[in-house]
Order: structure tokens, then C-alpha cells, then sequence
């Protein structure tokens, strides 16, 4: 038990308040099998097409122009491309931001559903009623995590949390990313706790 007086709370996602089992052998292999046909009925979208021009420079290509031209516009071509940066686990904001457009249409026909530990909505709900301010940090996109928790597995836990980071804040590993969301909170680094499952992590928000 962490005896904990502080006013706000910054939660992981993966390995945290949801197993990491879901995140890869469920989240991940939807993406896997639904990418190329997601990308042929949504590609000129305007979401989809800001999401591959960040993935583009992410994989080292000048524009989305580029790597199309590349791939020979080949749409098979570029979600291996995309799946290649999912097997060195990159955390990249365009394919984070892919993967979330990806998994919004899961979420929203029914055929996913996030899975939460047990223990997750009683503790959201015991920290709000006692004032504390519950938000999440993940790599996943924000757009990503608020489908997550407006899809779980007991329900829309959204009204629980007050805000969301992503990768556009900083990386998860260095200490100004939590100075930064400290300052978001509007409470001195000491009056809050990052759970994580990543010691890294643990380390770069104690050294903030």
C-alpha cells in the first residue's frame, strides 16, 4: 500500500491499469489485419492523410509525397512500411496516430473492447470523490487512449480522468516531459505520482 497526500495522479496505460497481453495480442494484430483495407477506404481523409505525413517523416522520408512515390503509391507497401516501425516497438507519433484511426473504427463497431484490471475503476472512482486529479500518460496517441477508456470492458470510464498525454509532450523516458505535464496540472512535481510499469520512466518523473 502507497500511503500517497499528493493531489494528482498520472497513470500509465500498457501494463498499468490494462494488461499488456491486450495491447499486443489483441490491439496490435487488429491493426495488422485491418491497415491495408483501412488505408484504401480512408486514405484521403483528412485525419489519415495528417497521421501518414507524420509516419513519412517518422520513417525518414522528406513528405507523404515521398514515400508514396517510393512505394510506388503501392498501399501494400506502405502498411508494411507501418508494420515494420510496429516491430521495433517505435514510439512514433504518426503511427501512434495511425494505429489510433485504426483501432477507432474497432472500438466503435464493438469488435474491441479495452481491458482494464480490476482494480482500476474502483481506484478512479475512490481518487475522484476524493479530489485528486486522475490523468494518463501513455505512448499511445491521446485520441487512442480516450477510445480505449470510452470502451472498456465495464464501461465508459472517461468522466474518471481529467486529461491525457501523449508522445507530443515528450518522451515517456525524459524528466521534462513530467515537468511539463506538472506544470499542465498546475501543481508542484512532489504533489504527484506516475504509476508505471517501466522503470525508466519511474526514474525520469522522480528526477522531475
Amino acid at each position: 500500500m502507497i500511503a500517497f497526500g499528493g493531489r494528482g495522479i498520472l497513470l500509465d496505460i500498457e501494463g498499468t491499469t490494462s494488461s499488456v497481453s491486450f495491447v499486443y495480442d489483441v490491439m496490435f494484430p487488429f491493426v495488422r489485419r485491418e491497415l491495408v483495407t483501412f488505408l484504401r477506404e480512408h486514405g484521403t481523409e483528412p485525419p489519415v492523410i495528417g497521421a501518414l505525413e507524420i509516419t513519412a517523416q517518422d520513417l525518414g522520408h522528406a513528405s507523404l509525397e515521398a514515400w508514396r512515390a517510393a512505394s510506388g503509391s503501392d498501399v501494400e507497401a506502405l502498411a508494411a512500411d507501418v508494420f515494420g516501425l510496429m516491430d521495433g516497438d517505435v514510439k512514433a507519433t504518426g503511427l501512434k496516430q495511425l494505429q489510433g484511426l485504426v483501432w477507432e473504427a474497432g472500438f466503435a463497431s464493438g469488435e474491441l473492447q479495452a481491458h482494464v484490471y480490476d482494480d482500476v475503476p474502483p481506484a478512479l472512482l475512490a481518487w475522484n470523490a476524493s479530489g485528486v486529479d486522475v490523468r494518463i500518460y501513455s505512448s499511445g496517441s491521446i485520441q487512442a487512449q480516450k477510445l480505449f477508456f470510452g470502451h472498456t470492458i465495464v464501461g465508459d470510464l472517461r468522466a474518471r480522468l481529467r486529461g491525457h498525454y501523449d508522445t507530443t509532450t515528450g518522451p515517456k523516458k525524459e524528466s521534462a516531459s513530467y515537468t511539463r505535464i506538472a506544470a499542465e496540472f498546475d501543481l508542484p512535481p512532489a504533489e504527484i505520482l506516475f504509476l508505471s510499469d517501466v522503470p525508466a520512466e519511474l526514474a525520469a518523473a522522480r528526477a522531475a
